[in-house]
């Protein structure tokens, strides 16, 4: 029994170990972020590079969609605002679809046809390679050296690519991303809660990369390649789920740099029902799995510095961390009450809470001193302070869900690449129950979500009742609210039809 308690005691440790690592690798792009950020204050000047008005470069503008009939033609009608000459750029909408989004495109791609913009509608006999086969396909048929990618949920600004496309006078630019914004980032605490975890990823992680020379992304959308920065990279290819951290990375192994503008916003919808939320969840942390198990043999053997490849190493590695939460989840209820047995002075322990220090102070910097959006100081603090530890809990709900993603992209087992629907949420008003694209079936992983709720409630029972030592009562809490709200909602949110 005693081999038993130290074994697990001791997997439990390297978990919360590498969680560890995790978070104070944060920590340090906060550091690059916030060094940045005086720097930029202390510069007289920090000016946009000129781009030459009168040799504006064509621009491919693809738009690869599957299966959006509520968004494609609020996806079509925005891009056509683009302030940018008609005979400058052309419109490619790569559509996979399969339902009746294929005649609604049609016909919103003839409209503007008649107006005179160059638009046209490109549809696939073979759907192989999903959105990374799309782009691939559709590349003979671009004729822009700049190639901007969007997907259906997003709204970019009319002047995207005046504000994008100077940063390419610079011949080693391969790639500019710009932030992604939330269009219905109020729509409910579920939105909330992702705006939260995404605004994190798109000012200190993002711009604590860029300001710190390390390795970043395109995050598939919102953002502008020079089509020769594709081709050298090797171009598209759909053999993990994130083909576009895949050609970001190989693209700056081939020595291409990616710019971040973290003032450009892009606005686009959230997830706005739990199911779909976890399918993009599946996707991001299943892709990023076969990403590091693709390409970090190639990052220690290029000649880059230590710096650069330790940092991209966390960076693909990542959704391991939903692994060790689930780990130390499951493990946290035998070892409460094996914990007096192991003899272990609680106080080293304390080491392990610079996790939750670092994660906080990331979170905070980013939702509070970053995103005030006028607001007052003491509101928004407010505001995250509430929110936050709701965010930590449904995190940890995810994790089951999670692991089964990263640990399926590690063995190298192959799932289809499941789209994140989207309803056309605007605003409060707006509603997704009863559309097309809900599930319609209870997974197996939201039973065990179920379960594992009563897991943790029967822990928190038994330490209440029958256990003196408590150090685990208020994880445990968290975790029965998590798995709790994630199975609920997952089931609330299926289709009633």
């Amino acid at each position: 029994m005693e081999l038993l308690t130290n074994f697990l005691f001791a997997f439990y440790s390297l978990a919360l170990l590498y969680i560890t690592v995790y978070c104070l690798m944060q920590v340090h792009l906060l550091f690059y972020y916030k060094r940045n950020k005086r720097k930029a204050k202390d510069s007289l000047s920090v000016e946009k590079p000129d781009l030459d008005k009168n040799n504006l470069p064509f621009v491919t503008i693809q738009l690869p969609i599957f299966n959006e009939q509520y968004v494609v033609e609020r996806l079509i009608d925005n891009i056509v605002q683009f302030n940018y000459p008609k005979d400058r750029f052309e419109i490619h909408v790569l559509d996979d679809s399969i339902d009746n989004t294929i005649e609604i495109t049609r016909t919103k791609v003839e409209e503007y046809k008649a107006k005179g913009f160059n638009i046209e509608q490109i549809c696939r006999e073979k759907r192989e390679g999903f959105k990374a086969g799309a782009l691939r396909d559709a590349m003979p048929v671009a004729k822009g050296d700049f190639i901007a990618i969007f997907d259906a949920d997003f709204l970019p600004n009319p002047d995207f690519l005046l504000n994008t496309l100077p940063y390419f006078n610079n011949p080693k630019i391969g790639v500019v991303q710009t932030r992604w914004e939330h269009i219905n980032k109020n729509y409910s605490l579920l939105t909330r809660l992702q705006a939260m975890q995404l605004d994190v990823h798109f000012t200190v992680e993002q711009k604590g990369r860029y300001a710190g020379d390390c390795l970043l992304q395109f995050n598939g959308t919102a953002g502008v390649w020079r089509r020769s920065t594709i081709d050298d990279a090797g171009g598209w290819e759909a053999d993990t789920l994130t083909e576009d951290l895949d050609l970001s990375y190989r693209a700056q192994l081939k020595g291409w740099e990616i710019v971040y503008l973290e003032k450009v916003g892009s606005p686009a919808e959230l997830p706005a029902e739990m199911n779909g939320l976890k399918s993009q969840q599946f996707r991001w942390t299943k892709g990023g799995a076969e990403t590091a198990r693709k390409m970090l043999p190639l990052i220690w053997k290029a000649d880059i510095p230590l710096r650069k490849k330790i940092h991209g190493t966390i960076h693909l590695m990542s959704s391991s961390v939903f692994v060790c939460i689930f780990i130390i989840a499951i493990l946290s209820v035998p070892l409460s009450f094996m914990i007096e047995e192991i003899q272990f002075d609680m106080r080293y322990s304390y080491i392990f809470y610079s996790a939750v220090i670092a994660t906080s102070l990331v979170y905070y910097v980013a939702n509070v001193q970053a995103l005030r959006n006028g607001q007052s100081y003491m509101w928004t603090l407010v505001k995250f302070i509430f929110l936050f530890p709701i965010f930590l809990s449904l995190s940890m709900g995810l994790s089951l869900h999670n692991t089964i993603a990263v640990l399926q992209g590690y063995i190298g087992k192959k799932t289809a690449f499941i789209r994140t629907p989207k309803f056309n949420i605007n605003s409060l008003k707006d509603s997704f129950k009863n559309h097309r694209y809900l599930a319609k079936k209870i997974s197996w992983t939201t039973v065990f979500e179920g379960v594992l709720a009563l897991y943790f409630l029967a822990a928190i029972i038994a330490q209440l009742m029958w256990v003196d030592n408590r150090s685990f009562l208020a994880f445990h809490v968290m975790l029965f609210l998590g798995f709790g709200s994630i199975c609920f909602f997952s089931i609330r949110h299926l289709s009633l039809k």
